[in-house]
């Protein structure tokens, strides 16, 4: 199970989602509340909101969200036990909440509203409520003896090591065999040798990675082996090349037809290891 949070300002536009009949919304959960709209809803939390006037981002948003097949088979009164249970794992006591379960699609989700202000007027603590989140749904799925996200990773680790042990041979005879010259040159190697290699572009322009494809599955370089991160694959390039002819003098690379922008530090890390390389064949090592 997946959970995670924040503190909204935006009160009844997140609970009308939450309430959307559309999703085949259900309360599941409701806590010193009687209304029975969102409009109602948010005006009884606002009434204790007014208590503190510093707090602005003054309601708590949560999501709770087991694997599918746990989803499915979850009761009314089972998903009832499991937010109650959150409720109490991030001690968030006696204070108003409502959740609603979405079964819309095949993910079954829940989202709970909690007011942030109690009836004394104190708000809660937000600090690192996503990480407290997550934390406190993995307990819970514990309790509930229910999947965590734990161990949903390590089954995908399980299932995808042999084909990200592929990935990486292919990845060593690409580079062992065809000796390719820049990173454009490598992309067709693996290609050539059965993987895709996409690169992945930041919000700057910037070249920061690449994913690769293999027989319906795609992976970050490092979630393959830290060899494979763009650093590394750039290093092992310099083997056969200086590293102008991996990245140009002004931090560019030509990538699928395109110049591409590289971090500066990519280029310093590729002269470091040429320079390195060089004094070691002048020493004769």
């Amino acid at each position: 199970m997946i959970g995670k949070g924040k503190s909204i300002s935006h009160t009844r536009a997140s609970m009308g989602y939450g309430w959307n009949q559309e999703k085949n919304a259900e309360v599941v959960f409701r806590q010193h509340l009687v209304g029975k709209n969102p409009k109602e809803v948010t005006e009884e939390f606002q009434r204790i909101q007014e208590m503190n006037h510093v707090c602005e981002r003054n309601t708590l948003s949560f999501v709770l969200s087991p694997t599918i097949d746990d989803g499915q088979r979850l009761k009314k009164k089972e998903l009832e036990r499991m937010t109650r249970a959150f409720m109490k794992r991030m001690n968030l006591g006696e204070r108003q909440a409502i959740a609603f379960v979405h079964r819309d699609k095949e993910h079954t989700h829940i989202h709970l509203y909690v007011n942030r202000i109690d009836f004394k007027g104190v708000a809660y603590n937000d600090s690192f409520i996503g990480k407290r989140s997550q934390k406190a749904a993995e307990k819970v799925a514990e309790t509930m003896e229910i999947t965590t996200v734990r161990q949903v990773q390590m089954e995908r680790e399980f299932n995808t090591q042999e084909l990200r042990n592929e990935i990486k041979r292919r990845h060593e005879l690409t580079l062992h065999y065809q000796k390719p010259e820049n990173y454009q040159q490598y992309m067709e190697g693996m290609k050539a040798n059965g993987v895709e290699v996409k690169p992945s572009i930041n919000r700057q322009g910037q070249l920061q990675g690449f994913r690769f494809e293999f027989q319906g599955q795609s992976f970050k370089g490092s979630e393959i082996n830290r060899n494979m991160s763009m650093a590394n694959i750039g290093r092992e390039l310099t083997r056969y090349n200086a590293p102008q002819k991996i990245v140009s003098p002004k931090n560019t690379i030509k990538l699928l037809d395109k110049v591409v922008p590289v971090p500066e530090k990519l280029l310093a890390s590729l002269v470091k290891k040429a320079i390195r390389k060089s004094i070691d064949i002048g020493l004769g090592i």
